[in-house]
C-alpha cells in the first residue's frame, strides 16, 4: 500500500520499461513489510541533471541506473567508489548527508558465485570473450577474485588497445592481456573459466553462440561457462559449454547478487531476503517470453 510515508527508491534510464528490478525488488520489499516503492523513471538524457535534481526534492533514497546514463551521471555525483571509478561505470546511487554519492555493484554481482564455486582464484586462468561495457565489470571482479590471468578477445585491435590501456591509472592492479578473435583457440584450452560478455545468444540471435563448436571443444572438462545473458536459459554457448564437460552459470544470479548489494545499500540492512528476490525474478521470466530481458543494462552495469 503506498501512503503518505512511503519512501521512494527506482531505477532510470531510457528506455526503462524492459527493465526487471521493480519486480526484484518490490518482491523483497513487500516480503520485509517495509514501507517503500521501488519504480522505473524513464529519463531521456538530455534531462538527467533536472531528475537528480528532482530527486533530491522529493527524497529519493536512491535510484538503479541502466542505459544510457552509466556513464553520463559521472559528473553529477558528489562521490563515487573506488570500485566505479575503476569500472567507469556507476548502476547504483544512494543519497548520503543531502549528496548523490555513486557505486557499482555488478563487481560484487559478478563473483559472487564464483566464490561460492571455489575459494582460490591464485592459480586460475580466464578468458573474457568481449570488450565491450560490460567487459570492465567483469575485469574489475576478476581482479578482485586475484585470478592468475586475464585473457580478453575482441575483434578490433584498437578497441583492445584502447581497453588494456584505460586500466593503466586504475586504483585496480590488473594483470589484462588482450587479444585479437583469432587466438581464442589456442586460449580456450587454458581457460578454467570462460566469460561470455558479448550479446551473442540474447534475442534476437537466439540460437547464436559466440564460440564455433570446434573452439568449445577445446575447453577443459571441468572449466565453468558464465554467460552474462540469463535468457533464454540455457544459452547457446551454454548448452555447448556443458556438452564438454564445462560447469554452466548464467547471469541470472548476478542479477540477483548486484540487487541484494543495493537493497541492503539503501535499506541500511544487513540481509534482505534474496531467495523471494530470485523467484520473483525466475517467475517473470518464465513468462517472458522471446528472451528480451538480458544484459539489459549494456555496457558495464547491470540493474
Amino acid at each position: 500500500m503506498i501512503t503518505g510515508k512511503t519512501q521512494l527508491l527506482g531505477v532510470i534510464g531510457h528506455p526503462v520499461e524492459h527493465s526487471l528490478s521493480p519486480t526484484m525488488h518490490n518482491a523483497a520489499i513487500a516480503n520485509l513489510g517495509l514501507d517503500y516503492v521501488y519504480l522505473p523513471f524513464p529519463i531521456a538524457p538530455e534531462n538527467l541533471k533536472t531528475a537528480l535534481d528532482g530527486f533530491a526534492a522529493i527524497g529519493v533514497v536512491g535510484f538503479s541506473i541502466t542505459i544510457p546514463h552509466k556513464q553520463a551521471i559521472l559528473p553529477l555525483l558528489s562521490d563515487i567508489t573506488p570500485i566505479a571509478q575503476a569500472v567507469g561505470a556507476v548502476n547504483t546511487v544512494v543519497r548520503k548527508d543531502n549528496q548523490w554519492v555513486g557505486t557499482n555493484t555488478d563487481v560484487d554481482g559478478f563473483i559472487s558465485p564464483l566464490r561460492n564455486y571455489n575459494h582460490d582464484w591464485s592459480q586460475q586462468v580466464a578468458v573474457v570473450l568481449g570488450n565491450g561495457g560490460a567487459a570492465r565489470a567483469v575485469v574489475a571482479g576478476l581482479t578482485q577474485l586475484g585470478i592468475s590471468e586475464i585473457h580478453l578477445l575482441g575483434r578490433n585491435l584498437e578497441k583492445l588497445q584502447a581497453f588494456q590501456q584505460s586500466w593503466e591509472n586504475s586504483p585496480l592492479e590488473v594483470n589484462l592481456q588482450v587479444h585479437e578473435w583469432k587466438s581464442l583457440p589456442e586460449l580456450i584450452s587454458q581457460a578454467n573459466l570462460l566469460v561470455n560478455t558479448t550479446p551473442v545468444g540474447m534475442y534476437p540471435r537466439i540460437g547464436e553462440s559466440p564460440v564455433s563448436v570446434e573452439d568449445i571443444a577445446n575447453l577443459p572438462p571441468g572449466a565453468i561457462a558464465y554467460d552474462l545473458i540469463y535468457t533464454p536459459n540455457p544459452t547457446q554457448f551454454l548448452q555447448q559449454a556443458q556438452q564438454v564437460g564445462a560447469v554452466a552459470m548464467d547471469g541470472l544470479e548476478m542479477l540477483v547478487q548486484q540487487g541484494v548489494i543495493a537493497l541492503k545499500m539503501w535499506l541500511q540492512q544487513d540481509t534482505v531476503p534474496i531467495d523471494i528476490m530470485r523467484q520473483a525474478l525466475r517467475e517473470q521470466l518464465s513468462g517472458r517470453g522471446r528472451g528480451v530481458g538480458s544484459r539489459e543494462q549494456g555496457a558495464g552495469s547491470r540493474e
